[in-house]
């Protein structure tokens, strides 16, 4: 039976920076790439205020910077931010962290998305209001 989003957000390794021994994501070998967690990256879109967004680019560079790294994995990175949402997703009656401040509707993670852009275009919407 396949994980669950919440056993994938909670089966997470522990954030970590790992020397590439081999060239990764415009990266030489020898660099250090920062590799994040769901938990982590919820903290910090939960910080987001609403009705504001944040470039996912610029929060893996902030990331780097924070954890004395030259890059966060862009791979690592999506795959974690859909774990977020689609989690989010699952306890919209709840108190879901606002993925659509971070995720921008013309993204390919947008579409892969169980809600698609639509939601994330709604969303910013309501909190532009």
């Amino acid at each position: 039976m396949p994980k669950s989003w919440d056993q994938k957000y909670q089966g997470a390794r522990p954030a970590h920076v790992a020397v590439l021994d081999k060239p990764f994501a415009g990266l030489r070998a020898g660099q250090r790439l920062f590799i994040a967690t769901p938990a982590l990256l919820e903290a910090r879109i939960r910080a987001i205020p609403p009705g504001q967004t944040q470039d996912i680019a610029a929060l893996r560079g902030d990331l780097a910077r924070e954890h004395g790294a030259d890059a966060t994995c862009p791979t690592s990175t999506a795959i974690f931010l859909r774990i977020v949402a689609e989690r989010a997703l699952e306890r919209m009656a709840e108190d879901p962290a606002p993925f659509w401040r971070l995720i921008a509707p013309e993204t390919p993670l947008a579409r892969k998305l169980s809600c698609g852009p639509d939601l994330i275009r709604h969303q910013r919407a309501m909190e532009a209001q």
